[in-house]
């Protein structure tokens, strides 16, 4: 088999598998879900999967696993103090950098 025809083959079986995990939902779930504890279960699916997905690599993101948690926890603090995105991502990169100097 050549590469060419290979490649083609995999973007064929990828854009298949996105297309079949997309429509699937559609053709199972025609009416509206009426279920008040399946929509609450729902609803948070998108965070718990971008959580999932970014948490590891935030631990992995210095090289350091110290600084990573210094950082993280610096995020966490000025996230539940309310403080707005830029402000979390300057205050934790900061936070990172110091303790880069002495870790």
């Amino acid at each position: 088999m050549s590469p060419n025809l290979k490649m083609v083959l995999l973007v064929l079986t990828m854009a298949g598998v996105t297309y079949l995990i997309r429509a699937i939902p559609f053709a199972f779930f025609r009416k509206k879900i009426k279920s008040a504890y399946l929509c609450s279960v729902l609803f948070y699916v998108p965070y718990a999967v971008l959580s999932a997905i970014t948490f590891p690599y935030i631990l992995y993101s210095t090289g350091n696993i110290y600084t990573a948690l210094v950082g993280t926890v610096v995020a966490l603090i000025a996230s539940v103090c309310k403080r707005s995105i830029l402000i979390v991502a300057l205050l934790s990169c900061f936070a990172v950098f110091i303790s880069g100097l002495f870790l």
